[in-house]
């Protein structure tokens, strides 16, 4: 069942977006080689907490950590250890914030210590731009499959492959809701769900260089990889849908 938020909710939720903004923009200038992801997670809460809200992701069960840290082949889920980051590491930082009974999600990826090879920065760009324009395709009277058929033929036309196990959210009071959106289209566009003023969602853009195929990454519960251990990547941002516009929120 959809939750379509009230306009006090969207405000809720435009408040628990700025805060994380702000928190990102303040964290990932600190992901440098030599630091450790159960460091940058440390930070990640302290800059949530400071700003009198709380991480999203110690809220899923089983789950304790604020932010997901994933590494080169590591593609989403992946919890914050010792390990410390190498310069050229791909690395996708997935983050949330809880305010006021509201979740807001957001993902990114690049490359540590700058830029890396043009293959690599390609394949971040091509991420980052598609996220752009399926947003453009999030607004009152589209519908849902035209968001994923977006993700699809942008990430497919360059060479790489979607992981299709794995979408976009509905999100409000709890961190995942329905509707899911999937990046790829498999089911006639004009079935899929109506886009209507009040519907809060998280879009994702996640993308491998060289499978759509996942496995668990051995000896993690959590941590989900790419099955032939190609470069994967994360976009992702929490967008509302009112009568007039549609706010990136994150």
């Amino acid at each position: 069942m959809i939750h379509y938020k009230t306009v006090q909710e969207i405000e809720i939720m435009k408040k628990c977006g700025s805060i994380l903004k702000r928190a990102v923009a303040e964290l990932l200038p600190k992901a440098v080689p030599g630091i450790t992801t159960e460091e940058l997670d440390k930070k990640a809460e302290e800059l949530i907490t400071v700003q009198g809200a709380e991480p999203s992701f110690n809220k899923v069960k089983g789950y304790q950590w604020t932010i997901c840290s994933c590494i080169n082949e590591q593609v989403v889920h992946t919890p914050p250890s010792n390990r410390a980051l190498k310069k050229g590491d791909l690395l996708t930082i997935d983050i949330g914030a809880y305010y006021k009974g509201m979740h807001t999600d957001y993902a990114t990826t690049f490359i540590v210590g700058g830029a890396g090879s043009k293959s690599i920065d390609s394949f971040c760009r091509v991420g980052s731009n598609t996220l752009e324009k399926a947003i453009g395709q999030a607004k009152a009277g589209n519908y849902l499959g035209q968001i994923s058929q977006t993700i699809e033929s942008e990430i497919t036309k360059h060479g790489y492959y979607i992981m299709e196990q794995l979408t976009g959210h509905g999100i409000g009071r709890e961190l995942h809701e329905d509707p899911f959106i999937p990046g790829f289209v498999d089911t006639p566009i004009e079935t899929t769900l109506k886009i209507a003023p009040g519907l809060v969602i998280a879009i994702e853009v996640i993308y491998s260089m060289g499978t759509k195929k996942i496995a668990y990454e051995s000896g993690n519960q959590w941590s989900i990889v790419s099955k032939d251990k190609s470069l994967s990547a994360c976009f992702e941002h929490t967008i509302a849908i009112t009568d007039k516009n549609t706010f990136i929120l994150t």
